[in-house]
């Protein structure tokens, strides 16, 4: 189960990158930004695909 702090980190560091995004990525993105915002959480599969997204294309620092 995620919760809404995780997804708010995931959509912060998406938002950052948002210019990167493409086609279908970029309007499953832009969908999840307008439900953030209007304060919803998000449902399995919709989370499940936000962080599909997130794992295309935030890019892991390693240390």
């Amino acid at each position: 189960m995620t919760t809404y702090a995780e997804q708010k980190k995931m959509i912060e560091e998406l938002q950052r990158i948002s210019y990167r995004l493409k086609g279908k990525d970029k309007y499953d993105f832009e969908m999840f930004l307008k439900r953030h915002k209007d304060d919803e959480d998000l449902d399995s599969l919709s989370m499940k695909r936000l962080r599909e997204i997130y794992e295309k294309y935030v890019v892991k620092k390693e240390k």
